[in-house]
Order: C-alpha cells, then structure tokens, then sequence
C-alpha cells in the first residue's frame, strides 16, 4: 500500500513539473517572422508591420502610398481612404471587398482592415493599381517593391575616356563619330567636361594637372546632341589640389577674367556647370567663412552675365555631410539653377545609402527639391545598388540624377535605370 500511494504521489509530481516546462498549446507554434518591405531597395519604416491574413499580404497603406509620393486621405464618418498619384484615383472601404479605381468597380482578395490605429490593404491590389513591380521571399519573408518609372531628368557627364569606356560609345552605340540610338532614350542633358581653369583665371581645354580636357571633333558632339535634342552644358571642373582654388577665389581679377572666359565659351552650350571640387577639408568657424563666402563671391559674379545671355547655371559640389565643407547650400542655392549633390566616395562601395539620404535630406534644409540632382557615381555602383539611389531621388521629389560618367555605366546599369525612370 505505502509502495502504491508513494509511486501515485511520483507520478503526480512528475506530471506536474512537465505542465510546467511545457508552453500552453496556444503557443506551440511559433510567431511567424516580421515581414520586411523594401521600396526601390530601401527599407520602408512601419509601426505597424504588414500581415499575412487568411493567405494574403496585407500592408500599411498610408506609409508606403506617402513613400512613392501618393497623396492621401482618409473619411472617417465613411470610414474610407482614397488616394491618387494624379493619373490613377482609388477609394477603398474598410471590410469591403470592392474597391473603386478612377470610378470603376475591382473585387480585392482580401477587405482592408485597421490594426492598431493603421489601415492595411491587400498589396496585390497595391501594385495592380499603381504599376508597381512586387516580389516576395518566402526565405526571408521580404516584399521587394518597385515604383513604377517616373519621368526624371537624367544628366550624363560626357569626359575623358577612350575605347571601351568611351563616352560617345555608351550614349550612342556605336564608335565615334558613327550613331545608333544606344542609350539617347534615357539620357536627357549632357554635362560636357571639357574645361579647367589656373590659378589666373584662364579657362582651359587642356588641364596640365590631369586629364581633363576638349576632345578633337568636340563640335561633333555638340551637333549630335542638338540633333538628339539633349541640353548641353559645358563644364569647368578643379580642385583645389595644392590651393589652386584658394588662390584663384581669393584674387578679383583672376575670377574677373574666368568670369569673361566663361560667358565667351558658354555661347556654344545651353549653360554652364561649375564642377569645383576639394573647398574646405574639415574647415570650422571663421575659415569655413571665409572659404564659403569666396566661392558665393564668384558665382554671384558669373550668374548675372549668364541669366542675361539666356544660360543656365549648375553647380556640381560635394554634399553638406562631406569631409569638404567650403560650400554654403542656402546661398549658393538662391544664386545657381541647381545644385548637383555629389553624395558619393564616401569609402565604402556601393555607396552607403544612409548616408546618400542623409545628404539630400541635409541638402532639402537649404534648397528646394526641384533644385537638386542627385550624382551617381557609376564606378561606385552596381545594377542592383544604383536602383535604391535612384529610389531616393525619387522619393524626395528631386530634379533628377546625374551620371558619372558615360563610359562607365555598365549595360545591366542602364538596364536597371530603365525598370525605374521614363524614357524620354
């Protein structure tokens, strides 16, 4: 009997500890993982993540309609949202599976819903309604989405370069000075870095400090370029290797005559692009000034002369998070046309992207988004990373972007370019 009683009062126990160390049956299963949403390869925030609900992907609307720069709006005594991107207008119904897409009735696999304050609608009906391109991974449970191409600007810089790296090759298709239709559907202005300036003032068409200069049959390529109907721009490109730019900025009369230079030349093109590089390493305080207010002198010296002949003027500099810091975004940004960021060199390769937005957002502060262009170095660059930095210049509303340079952007880049920005 005391060995019964003593084998129950085991049993008990053991059957005790066991309800214990076992999680009840509601949590067997475990939670599946978040779902991780990439808009033109760049991570979309959400404080309310997207859901798989009977089957269906769910996400939050409002975040990533805002992220590729729909409008939206939301009725709460309807309790409808509607949203347009000015070509396509829809209205949605909370736990109704019709939707309404410019007036037109469309069955939805799945009701929007409101989960913690956020509406959620069915992402296939998402990229249906506004030609985006979506795909998942089942592996890391990740929704790649692509924004449908946008017209945007597109500035190649045409320099240096020969044989395969030749930028009359990229932009035409074939060696100079035959044509084909290449990549001229993509590009839409040409950055023509052809002239350097000296410690005097005197523009030049052959840099004795690199390679920089005008190539034989240069008028060629500009007759091309008017046929093709692309803008061109001639641009003056140094840096201040050695203090060259310090020392010219700082003597009146030598900006006084790369002023005169400049507007004679600038005859030839649409405008002038301003490509001087390497102002203010590290600068702070009254040196920062000082370089800052130099640079400023000579733009507000050339824009006067330029705006009256009918030129516009682009300044191509380094970005407000760079190492060179002799640039004044809000000054320089009332004076130019716009402003080329150069958010690249970073270090590392590709580009890091958190810190290419944050130049732009750095960028916006000062000057207006129709202002900006974003560069990409194409050396810098892959098919897969140049499509986020465009991402970002789409998502900030910007002018456009520019290339450097013709020569180096790789078949599969200009490829990629394509899923993502209009044809001209």
């Amino acid at each position: 009997m005391k060995k019964s009683a003593f084998f129950m009062l085991a049993t008990l126990l053991l059957a005790f500890a066991l309800s214990l160390s076992a999680p009840p049956s509601h949590q067997a299963t475990a939670s599946p993982p978040l779902i991780t949403v990439l808009l033109d390869g760049r991570p979309v925030p959400f404080d309310v993540p997207p859901q798989i609900i009977n089957g269906r992907t769910l996400v939050p609307f409002r975040l990533l309609a805002e992220a590729i720069n729909i409008s939206v709006n939301w009725n709460d005594v309807t309790r409808t949202i509607s949203a347009s991107d000015g070509t396509t207008r829809i209205i949605l119904k909370i736990d109704d599976k019709t939707a309404q897409v410019n007036d037109l009735p469309i069955q939805l696999d799945a009701p929007p819903v409101i989960l913690d304050g956020r509406t959620l609608i069915p992402l296939r009906f998402f990229s249906e309604a506004f030609g985006c391109r979506v795909e998942w991974d089942g592996t890391t449970y990740t929704i790649s989405i692509a924004s449908p191409p946008r017209p945007m600007n597109v500035i190649g810089f045409y320099a240096l370069g020969a044989g395969v790296a030749s930028s009359w090759l990229d932009l035409f298709g074939l060696p100079f000075p035959e044509i084909s239709p290449g990549n001229t559907d993509m590009v839409r202005e040409l950055a023509l870095g052809w002239y350097s300036i000296d410690e005097q003032g005197n523009l030049l068409t052959r840099s004795p400090r690199n390679a920089w200069r005008r190539p034989p049959g240069w008028e060629t390529v500009l007759a091309k370029a008017e046929e093709f109907g692309f803008r061109t721009e001639m641009v003056v490109h140094e840096t201040n290797r050695g203090g060259l730019l310090t020392a010219f900025l700082n003597d009146e009369q030598a900006v006084s005559r790369a002023v005169a230079a400049i507007l004679q030349a600038a005859a030839r093109y649409h405008g002038v692009n301003l490509n001087l590089e390497e102002l203010g390493p590290y600068a702070t305080g009254e040196t920062q000034r000082q370089i800052r207010d130099s640079l400023t002198r000579f733009v507000a010296m050339l824009m006067p002369p330029l705006r009256e002949a009918g030129k516009t003027l682009t300044l191509t500099i380094h970005p407000p998070n760079s190492s060179f810091r002799g640039y004044d975004y809000a000054a320089l940004g009332q004076l130019a046309d716009r402003i080329i960021i150069m958010a690249h060199d970073y270090g590392p390769k590709p580009e890091p992207l958190n810190r290419v937005v944050q130049a732009v957002e750095m960028a916006l502060a000062a000057v207006p988004a129709e202002k900006l262009v974003l560069a990409i170095s194409a050396p810098s660059e892959t098919a897969e990373s140049i499509l986020p930095k465009i991402g970002v210049a789409k998502r900030y509303r910007l002018q456009g972007i520019s290339l450097w340079r013709l020569g180096l952007v790789t078949n599969e880049m200009w490829t990629a370019i394509r899923q993502t920005i209009s044809r001209r």
